[in-house]
C-alpha cells in the first residue's frame, strides 16, 4: 500500500480509499467524487448509496457535497423525516447537470419497500437528481443499476476511511 498525504492507494483497481482526517479532507473527497460521477452517462438519476456504521461520515460527507454544490442550507442527517430535497443553485446545475440533491436515510426502514413510499421511482427517473442514500446498503437491491456505493469506515475519533466499493 502506498500513502500519499490524505489519500491511499490499493493495489486494487476497484477500490480506492480516501483518507479523511477533518472536514476539509471529507470535502475535498467529496468534490472528487462529484467530478468523477457527475461525469458517468446515465438515463435516470445519479445513486450514491452510502454505507457503515454511526458516526462513519455519512452525514458529513453529504454535507460537504452539498456545500461543493453551493447550498446555504444546513444538513442534517433524515433520520425521521427520511428524505430532505435541496434544490442545487443555477451554478452548480450547470456545472455538473444537476439540480436537486435528495438526501435519503434508510436506517429506520423496516423493509425495503418503504423507499417507494417517499416517491423514489420517479425521483430516480429523473437525471437531474443526485440521491444521495444513507444506510442505502437495506435498499440495495431495490436501486437502479450502475448506482455508486461508498462504504465510511471509523479508524478513529479524527480518521475515517471512505472506500468507493464496486
Amino acid at each position: 500500500m502506498r500513502r500519499t498525504s490524505n489519500r491511499v492507494k490499493t493495489r486494487s483497481a476497484r477500490h480506492t480509499e480516501g483518507l479523511s482526517r477533518s472536514l476539509r479532507d471529507t470535502a475535498a473527497i467529496a468534490e472528487g467524487t462529484l467530478e468523477t460521477l457527475s461525469k458517468k452517462e446515465r438515463r435516470g438519476a445519479l445513486v450514491i448509496v452510502c454505507s457503515g456504521n454511526l458516526g462513519s461520515g455519512k452525514t458529513a460527507f453529504v454535507a460537504a457535497l452539498a456545500k461543493a454544490f453551493g447550498v446555504r442550507e444546513r444538513v442534517a442527517s433524515p433520520t425521521f423525516v427520511l428524505m430532505k430535497i435541496y434544490e442545487l443553485p443555477k451554478r452548480a446545475q450547470a456545472r455538473y447537470g444537476l439540480a436537486r440533491l435528495v438526501h435519503i436515510d434508510a436506517y429506520r426502514f423496516d423493509k425495503p419497500e418503504e423507499l417507494f413510499a417517499l416517491g423514489f421511482r420517479a425521483l430516480a427517473r429523473d437525471p437531474l437528481n443526485l440521491i444521495v442514500i444513507e444506510w442505502g446498503e437495506r435498499v440495495k437491491e431495490l436501486l437502479p443499476k450502475g448506482f455508486a456505493h461508498l462504504h465510511f469506515n471509523f479508524i478513529d475519533e479524527k480518521t475515517r476511511a471512505i472506500v468507493h466499493a464496486r
